[in-house]
């Protein structure tokens, strides 16, 4: 399924501090420490071309409190890149600068079967075991949070309920993501998100391929032990992620007793700017100063 609305973000005019740059290896320059601001772009955390993340570390961090936000791009499983989220880069490094920020690409979903799923699953999953491997070298802690956009915020969910039996994730930013694949194929949003792009991604139809339907629903993986999220969605004029996902979702995790914060723009899309956003972003920044200790 082709990605026709992507999130749309926020732009910034801030300059990124001064810091040091290493492409690909992964490594922090010999001259630099935990005081220096550091960035790391295109490190690979696998062997495909597309396992490739950046990251940014901030200055004056240690191993005990410095907290990672993992970003995952949307794009319908099939499109998208980590660079769709760089100016979330620049704003969270502004309201969050505590934060080391880690933006991942993984490998894409093409017609008729290249990287169907749960090949981004496991991509999502290597990335987030990388980062907690190198927690000494890049002088972090091990707890994280997840935040994805739309097909993102799908993968950000699956990780963070249904791998986090080490409890390193602390909290997940669901920006409209889809959240039960049942719901997707059966009742979809628009022609823009066809059924038949979901059975192409799942390889088959609820029927004929339950198991992976079940196992690719965040919906499925609440407990009573799964981790504060935030969630936001648009209205009516959501023609890719119908809001039912996100209510969907609320509504479990409520009958659970986990805390969640449920956020919708009546009057946007699949993603907005302006002022809502500006309100998304205050929220996300409330919501994890309050409950990622």
């Amino acid at each position: 399924m082709r990605s026709y609305v992507r999130l749309a973000i926020l732009c910034t005019t801030l300059m990124l501090a001064a810091c040091g740059k290493d492409e690909s290896t992964g490594s922090i320059p010999q001259t630099n420490n935990n005081v220096v601001a550091t960035s790391l772009l295109n490190v690979a955390y696998g062997t495909d071309a597309a396992q490739k993340m950046d990251i940014y570390l901030p200055a004056n961090r240690n191993t005990a409190s410095t907290k990672t936000i993992v970003l995952i791009h949307g794009g319908a499983w099939s499109s998208g890149d980590k660079a769709d989220f760089n100016s979330f880069v620049d704003t969270l490094k502004r309201r969050l600068p505590t934060y080391a920020i880690a933006n991942i690409n993984y490998r894409l979903a093409a017609a008729p079967a290249t990287n169907t799923f749960p090949t981004q699953e496991q991509d999502v999953k290597a990335a987030f075991d990388f980062i907690a491997s190198k927690s000494n070298e890049f002088i972090i802690s091990n707890k994280t949070v997840a935040l994805g956009a739309s097909a993102g915020a799908h993968l950000a969910l699956l990780q963070s309920y249904k791998y986090n039996s080490n409890n390193n994730i602390k909290a997940v930013v669901d920006l409209f993501g889809p959240t039960d694949m049942t719901a997707m194929y059966n009742d979809p949003a628009s022609p823009l998100a066809p059924s038949s792009s979901i059975a192409l991604l799942l390889n088959g139809t609820p029927a004929s391929n339950a198991t992976l339907y079940n196992s690719s629903s965040p919906i499925n993986f609440v407990t009573s032990s799964t981790i504060p999220t935030i969630i936001f969605h648009g209205g009516s004029s959501d023609f890719l992620v119908k809001t039912s996902q996100s209510t969907a979702l609320r509504d479990k995790l409520v009958q659970n007793n986990i805390t969640v914060q449920y956020t919708i723009y009546p009057n946007e899309g699949h993603g907005w700017t302006g002022s809502n956003l500006i309100d998304t972003f205050n929220k996300i920044e409330s919501f994890l100063t309050q409950y990622v200790q």
